[in-house]
Order: structure tokens, then C-alpha cells, then sequence
């Protein structure tokens, strides 16, 4: 299930806003993109039912460039049948390791980083099995739009796992026994897409 049509319609207005603030340098034009930033906001705070403050804090370039889709990386370290997990403290629920693509780094490198420093753990990203909008799958509502790209990892050492500073636990758990997801950053799809690439039941990277 795709996010709220709402919500959709409402994250575009605010990226084209963006862009036209960003690029116009007609002052009667400026204000009627600042004017459709405005009521693009308020309609995603409507929605998110939170103080309008808080969703122009979640664009960080707004009216700096572009609007783009946010990167989000995500690495699965399969072994004996379980899958990694760490357990966020900002939401005290589980996702696979990972977090927004730093600048300067590939695709591969920021989930190596985020892998170590979530879970203590040094692994290299060996493919890519999925590349999903997160607006397309039933994620959590979210004012921003992702691509999220999901790797398989290999382990580079043998020490035990250990939580970072963002995260409080560690764990590796069956497909048929997860804990409770972090559903802004995974879902259960994810993880058994990780399954079935690990496995050989899927081929090649799905699009979504």
C-alpha cells in the first residue's frame, strides 16, 4: 500500500516550491512559491498532526538547490539462517543497520560505515538486492521522500556483535520470528527479500 495521496500531493507542491525558490529570481514569483511552501508545510503538518516548525526542520536543503529524493542504505548480514537486527533509541524498535548516504561516500561504503558503527561489526557490501521508494510501500508516513537501497553484507571479522551510540541492542533473528520492526526504516518485505536473494530464490535486484 503506497503513502496517502494527500501526503503525496503534498510533498511534491513543497519540492516544486523548493526548486522555484531556489532558481526564480522574480520577486513577485518568489513569494508565490514561499506562498505554496506555506501551504504545502501546512498541510504536511495537518497530516503528520505536528507543529509546523517540525516538517520545515525536516528539510534541511530546502530552497538550496534541486529537490531530490533523500538516500537511505541499508545492509543484511545473513548467517545460520538469521538475519542482523539492531534496536534503534530514538524509537526502541528493530531495523537492518543503515541510515541516511553521507556525501563522499558510494552506496556500499555508507552501509559499511553504518553497519560498524550500529553494530560494532566490520562486513563489506557484496550486492544489491532492492531499490525501493519508500512512498510506494506501506512504511510509516514520512514528510520526505526516499529512495531506499538495500545491500546483502558479508562479515570482514569474528567479533560479536556490539550496539553503537544510536543503537541499545544487537541480534540476529529468523525470518518467522522478528521482533518488532522500526517501520519507518524497514519492513518485513525487506528482510525476507534479503532471504530469498542470500538463498538464490531471486536473481536480480528488485525495483519498487
Amino acid at each position: 500500500m503506497m503513502e496517502n495521496q494527500w501526503l503525496s500531493h503534498a510533498k511534491r507542491l513543497q519540492a516544486i516550491a523548493s526548486t522555484g525558490l531556489h532558481f526564480c529570481k522574480d520577486e513577485f514569483d518568489r513569494e508565490r512559491y514561499q506562498e505554496v511552501a506555506d501551504i504545502a508545510q501546512a498541510m504536511l503538518a495537518d497530516l503528520a498532526n505536528v507543529p509546523i516548525i517540525r516538517i520545515k526542520g525536516l528539510v534541511s536543503e530546502f530552497a538550496k538547490g534541486y529537490a531530490t529524493p533523500k538516500v537511505d542504505v541499508r545492509g543484511a548480514l545473513i548467517e545460520d539462517g538469521k538475519i542482523l537486527l539492531v534496536r534503534e533509541r530514538s524509537d526502541g524498535l528493530w531495523t537492518l543497520p543503515g541510515g541516511f548516504a553521507d556525501i563522499g561516500r558510494s552506496a556500499s561504503e555508507n552501509v559499511v560505515r553504518e553497519t560498524h558503527e550500529e553494530a560494532g561489526l566490520r562486513v563489506s557490501a557484496t550486492r544489491l538486492y532492492s531499490i525501493r521508494h519508500k512512498a510506494k510501500q506501506p512504511y510509516d508516513p514520512d514528510a520526505r521522500d526516499f529512495y531506499k537501497l538495500f545491500f546483502l553484507c558479508e562479515r570482514q571479522d569474528e567479533i560479536a556483535p556490539q550496539a553503537g551510540v544510536e543503537t541499545s541492542e544487537v541480534g540476529f533473528f529468523p525470518p518467522d520470528k522478528l521482533p518488532d520492526l522500526s517501520r519507518g526504516r524497514v519492513i518485513e518485505s525487506d528482510i525476507h527479500a534479503a532471504f530469498a536473494f542470500s538463498n538464490g530464490d531471486q536473481q536480480f535486484a528488485t525495483f519498487d
